[in-house]
């Protein structure tokens, strides 16, 4: 169980908008860390070059991890629905088993009373 599940619908909207905030800020952070961490290895830049080579490097470092995000998101979706049908397969198939085995268990209740 996890702790979405006892939750009213909005307030689990809202925990999710919070948490999409909170992962986005963290994304936008490691960016620009990653960008300064690349930028310090380039002394020879002037100051606005080199501010402007973190801006690329935090731009592009985000869209990679957008572009992640979004595969991983469409990949989720693709097994849900994979496993949904399969579930439904399944619970189409025990509820025929059920049946067929309510009318095998009706005849045979039939065939005893008949016979005696």
């Amino acid at each position: 169980m996890t702790a979405m599940e006892g939750l009213p619908v909005d307030l689990r909207a809202f925990h999710n908008e919070v948490e999409g905030h909170l992962l986005a800020a963290t994304a936008h952070e490691e960016a620009r860390a990653a960008a300064a961490r690349f930028a310090a290895g380039l002394e020879r830049l002037p100051e606005a070059e080199r501010e402007e080579v973190e801006r690329l490097f935090a731009a592009e470092h985000l869209a990679l991890a957008r572009a992640s995000w979004q595969r991983t998101s469409h990949r989720g979706q693709e097994l849900r629905d994979e496993y949904e049908a399969v579930y439904r397969r399944l619970r189409a198939r025990l509820l025929a088993g059920l049946l067929l085995g309510c009318a095998l268990l009706v005849a045979a209740n039939l065939v005893v009373l008949v016979s005696v």
